[in-house]
């Protein structure tokens, strides 16, 4: 399969990774012929790019970063337990909280035991969803990403559950939110992004107010947009101050945010939010903690197309596990030159570097 640009598809190409609804139902097939009316509305709904068949490409593999099963239930037990918040309207303890706390921590749990037996490194864009609350689906991707910082970083199993919980929960304040500042599709008012900053001191206000939930987990909603030199929301506090797992869901949650295909944005490939985080890293997040999401993530995810620093063109055929911008390529051109496609790895070949992503 190759990832290419939505814009780029041509009719009668095939679509070679489903696209699911935000309930988990399937809301485009794998193996449907893409007519020029259903490339359109894919445009409409903001996605960016796809996964195609090419014949080239045949036997390239999209594996996603945790299954399909374990992406609905995590969905699914997500929005009940924000619902029946939303619902409480109350700033206090919650039941809902009491009631699913070991739903919480075994969805935690299991997310570490899928990515642990995961052998390549983290790809999310095999998880192409249309979704009206963005708010369910983001926060289980910044989950995915924060434990396998905190993996890489070599926290232990009770710290990374504590940490899963935290990313988990890290947005819970946005359920005290007006739905219709919060769903807006257009820019924010400089107001309206006033009432939306609340989410951290309100998620915080309640989850410290429940006894199932721990202080660390609190601040992690409290803390996740404060940045280490002091420019972050809501206290504006600096470095060691803002609490290790708070430092890691801030850098997960930019850079899903960056890389999510959202109605009013197009989203940035992975390579392009690293860069982002690099550049943040200078003044705005620990340049550890970038280094180990680096170390976590596909860089080049499997299927894109790229081009070398000696001219040759090819396709990402799988990743490096822990060389995350080194992956393995099946070399497709060179010169311009169609030819015999053969395999080359950058792990290997050292002098070799990336130097564009093509998606046309």
């Amino acid at each position: 399969m190759r990832l290419v640009a939505t814009t780029s598809i041509k009719p009668g190409e095939i679509l070679g990774q489903s696209i699911f609804r935000d309930n988990g139902t399937v809301l485009l097939h794998s193996g449907v012929a893409l007519s020029e009316r259903l490339i359109e509305r894919l445009e409409e709904r903001g996605i960016t790019y796809v996964y195609i068949q090419d014949e080239l490409t045949k036997d390239i593999e999209i594996k996603p970063a945790i299954s399909e099963r374990l992406r609905q239930e995590a969905t699914s037990s997500m929005k009940e337990i924000f619902t029946k918040i939303r619902k409480e309207k109350l700033l206090t303890k919650s039941f809902a909280l009491d009631d699913h706390g070991k739903q919480i921590t075994d969805i935690i749990t299991k997310i570490m035991d899928e990515l642990n037996d995961h052998e390549e490194t983290i790809n999310l864009l095999t998880d192409i969803y249309l979704t009206d609350n963005y708010i369910f689906q983001h926060s289980l991707n910044v989950t995915i990403y924060a434990l396998a910082i905190g993996a890489n970083l070599k926290l232990n199993a009770s710290e990374l559950t504590e940490l899963g919980k935290g990313a988990l929960l890290h947005d819970i304040g946005k359920v005290f939110i007006d739905p219709e500042i919060l769903q807006k599709p257009d820019k924010l008012t400089n107001d309206e992004y006033e009432i939306i900053k609340t989410h951290t001191t309100l998620g915080y206000e309640f989850l410290r107010k429940n006894h199932t939930i721990s202080s660390v987990i609190a601040h992690c909603a409290f803390q996740h947009h404060e940045r280490i030199d002091g420019t972050g929301y809501p206290r504006g506090i600096k470095g060691e101050d803002i609490h290790l797992y708070a430092q890691i869901i801030g850098v997960a949650d930019v850079f899903d945010a960056v890389t999510s295909t959202r109605v009013y944005r197009k989203a940035m490939l992975p390579h392009e939010g690293l860069e982002l985080l690099y550049t943040s890293a200078i003044n705005q997040f620990d340049i550890r903690i970038v280094e180990a999401f680096k170390n976590s993530v596909a860089v080049y995810p499997n299927g894109i197309t790229v081009k070398l620093n000696d001219n040759r063109l090819g396709v990402v055929l799988k990743q490096n596990k822990h060389i995350c911008d080194r992956p393995i390529i099946r070399i497709l051109k060179e010169e311009s030159n169609a030819i015999e496609p053969y395999t080359i790895d950058l792990s290997k070949e050292l002098t070799i570097t990336i130097t564009e992503c093509d998606l046309v």
